[in-house]
């Protein structure tokens, strides 16, 4: 099993952080979904996100919401998502997270999910919709296992939300921001700066802020004062207009965020 915060702190010894890359199982095919995955680790990802597709993706952006339709119409069922994790593991050595929601794994059952995460070679799972103090069976589940589990924080958080999620998370916490919105970068790199104080004050080791990052220069910024940087939408996107090929392209030119300035 990868330990994803061992490779977080290797990458803020050896460079300015950690590049996390995001992509749905399943699309465009399952095939391609793995060697799109590899491809991002090949070219300077270190830490993966695969997403299960799941049909009421209500905190997905445009683009994932689209690719997940096209999984789901191709097919997917959550047994892709094991078979995913596992042929990506046994071809490189990045860490593997499970993005999902989760009402698929309460569906599937949550100690045989993460029996089955972990013998597939997973880290452990990011949950979006769930909250430390309704996550009594994943806490159990992921301590029996080992697997890592990421909780969400945002600017709007409370001092005890922020609390619950930096010590109910094993990994990293999950800061959600939004960046490169026209108009309003100086708020919204503001925003994304106090909430990754917050966390750091309430004793986060590691923190990774996402949503909307999709240059090396965000990815840079970012990690000026965060652990890591997160990237979804616009790998889904390179993907979606330019197959494996610009997906991995994307993530080479990301990956020169990381180095020090």
């Amino acid at each position: 099993m990868r330990n994803v915060g061992a490779v977080i702190r290797r990458r803020n010894e050896e460079a300015a952080g950690a590049l996390i890359g995001y992509l749905p199982v399943g699309f465009p095919t399952l095939d391609e979904s793995v060697e799109a995955a590899v491809a991002l680790v090949e070219n300077g990802v270190d830490v993966l996100e695969l997403g299960l597709p799941y049909s009421d993706p209500v905190m997905d952006g445009t683009v994932i919401q689209a690719a997940t339709v096209q999984a789901l119409a191709n097919g997917f069922r959550l047994a892709h998502g094991f078979e995913a994790v596992r042929r990506v593991t046994e071809r490189v050595d990045a860490p593997v997270l499970v993005m999902t929601y989760w009402n698929p794994v309460v569906q599937y059952g949550v100690d045989r999910f993460a029996d089955d995460l972990a013998a597939a070679g997973g880290a452990g799972l990011i949950t979006p919709d769930l909250i430390p103090d309704e996550a009594g069976d994943w806490l159990a589940a992921s301590e029996r296992t080992g697997l890592d589990r990421v909780f969400l924080a945002a600017p709007s958080s409370t001092d005890a939300r922020i609390r619950q999620a930096v010590e109910a998370s094993r990994g990293f916490v999950y800061a959600v921001s939004t960046m490169g919105i026209t108009g309003a970068r100086t708020d919204v790199d503001q925003a994304a700066r106090g909430l990754v104080g917050r966390l750091r004050e309430a004793g986060a080791e590691a923190s990774c802020v996402g949503l909307g990052i999709s240059t090396a220069e965000q990815v840079a910024e970012v990690l000026e004062y965060a652990e890591g940087a997160i990237v979804g939408s616009a790998l889904v996107k390179a993907l979606a207009d330019g197959g494996i090929e610009a997906a991995g392209a994307l993530a080479a030119e990301l990956a020169r965020g990381t180095a020090r300035k």
